[in-house]
């Protein structure tokens, strides 16, 4: 089989389940969009990056790649380009950038199949578009329908770890006067479901939508994609409760309200009708044996007391390697006495709850002091399964306990994610 026909194989191989993930990169100069040789060039420049094959598709240029050991294939063409109203705007913008961002008109489309490792792929996408145009204004995440600041791009792409799950998709919420339906983008690039959540309100749609965000964090990193009508742990909501969440088509889901509801069938006629599922639970074992699913709606007094939600020991793992890269912002944040610092611990629990699974419990301290090697914190909430530490016990931590933190400035909360922002 020839190089030309490499992609082609590729793309049959991935397409019968994903979508190409579509990224629109909005260039400062639009002159570096405009040579497909200098694209290229650039592209082979990438650090891991090898060009399997290349050809010209009328004005599309058709690439395979290599990056650590796997193969994706890859579309870059010039597209028009105008600033999309209902786009969710994940950065801010200097004022000079988001007028720039408002006078551009075309932009590289870079379109990409993922690999088995969605948050890798997103990843590796991040760094392609930071590599093949200099100094990127924007990047238009058209498969969650979100907007990316360039200068978050290129600190993303220069990172060793991947970004937050939670930038690979977009929960948006669409309301009238009775219901809010929370529903997803994004997903479906990685071979899973969209997820959906029926019948919210203005006063829960928020809780919900940190089911839909646990969730999806979750399945992106299942080995294999969650069945439907098949259970998922999310979360210890009290001593006696668990959140147990399962998937249905969203055909069946919506039989249970009215075909007018926002949500319902009759909004499916034109979108939202392909790859997605209703979240709903299991309040008990029996419910599950009988695939008796209820709506998240039956946990809503108790989503209101914040419930420690689950989070795997890989995503963990880089929250942690993320917050110590850039643990330097804290040592620089917590010399104005303006800013409040919140550090994530893992505490390890106390012997009775130990398992493979659950050894540490990870919780907030608001930082009192950092030095070298050391953290000492106020704790700043109860935790379940440390019976000697309460709300407001003090302890000294290594830096290498922290998991996450948080500056909160008199304008604005950011995370090691949002480090971009401190550099103003």
């Amino acid at each position: 089989m020839g190089l030309f026909n490499l992609f082609n194989r590729k793309v049959e191989e991935k397409q019968q389940f994903d979508d190409f993930s579509m990224m629109l990169a909005i260039p400062k100069e639009e002159d570096d969009i405009k040579e497909p040789e200098i694209i290229i060039n650039r592209l082979g420049d990438i650090p891991e990056i090898s060009i399997l094959s290349r050809k010209m598709q009328d004005y599309k240029i058709e690439v395979v790649i290599e990056y650590k050991k796997n193969e994706y294939p890859l579309i870059f063409y010039p597209d028009s380009f105008a600033l999309p109203d209902f786009y969710r705007q994940q950065h801010l913008f200097p004022d000079v950038d988001i007028h720039k961002l408002e006078r551009a008109e075309s932009g590289l489309m870079i379109e990409m199949l993922f690999g088995d490792d969605s948050l890798e792929s997103y990843h590796l996408q991040l760094k392609i578009a930071n590599g093949i145009i200099p100094d990127i204004l924007a990047l238009l995440d058209i498969s969650s329908e979100k907007i990316l600041s360039g200068r978050w791009v290129a600190m993303a792409a220069s990172s060793d770890v991947p970004p937050a799950p939670r930038y690979i998709y977009t929960v948006q919420a669409v309301s009238d006067e009775d219901h809010v339906w929370l529903h997803s983008h994004g997903l479906s690039r990685c071979g899973i479901t969209e997820l959906e959540v029926l019948n919210s309100t203005r006063d829960t749609y928020n809780n919900h939508y940190n089911i839909i965000e646990t969730a999806a964090n979750r399945l992106l990193e299942a080995e294999e994609p969650l069945k439907h009508k098949e259970p998922l742990y999310l979360a210890r909501l009290s001593e006696e409760d668990y959140l147990v969440i399962t998937l249905i088509p969203w055909e069946e889901a919506v039989k249970g309200y009215a075909a007018d509801m926002l949500g319902g069938r009759r909004d499916r006629e034109e979108s939202h009708n392909r790859n997605t599922s209703a979240v709903f639970v299991y309040p008990t074992e029996e419910d599950y044996k009988k695939k008796k699913y209820k709506p998240v709606s039956i946990y809503d007094e108790i989503l209101k007391d914040n419930p420690i939600y689950m989070i795997s020991n890989n995503e963990t793992n880089r929250m942690r390697a993320l917050a110590l890269e850039r643990i330097n912002y804290v040592r620089e944040a917590i010399t104005s006495e303006e800013n409040q610092i919140l550090v994530k611990i893992g505490l390890t629990v106390d012997d009775e709850h130990k398992t493979e699974d659950n050894f540490h419990e990870h919780i907030w301290f608001e930082l009192l002091e950092i030095t070298e090697d050391q953290v000492r914190g106020t704790l700043t909430q109860e935790p379940y399964y440390v019976k000697d530490m309460h709300t407001g016990s003090e302890g000294t931590y290594k830096i290498e306990d922290i998991t996450d933190w948080l500056i909160f400035t008199p304008e604005r909360r950011l995370s090691p994610d949002d480090a971009y922002l401190l550099e103003d």
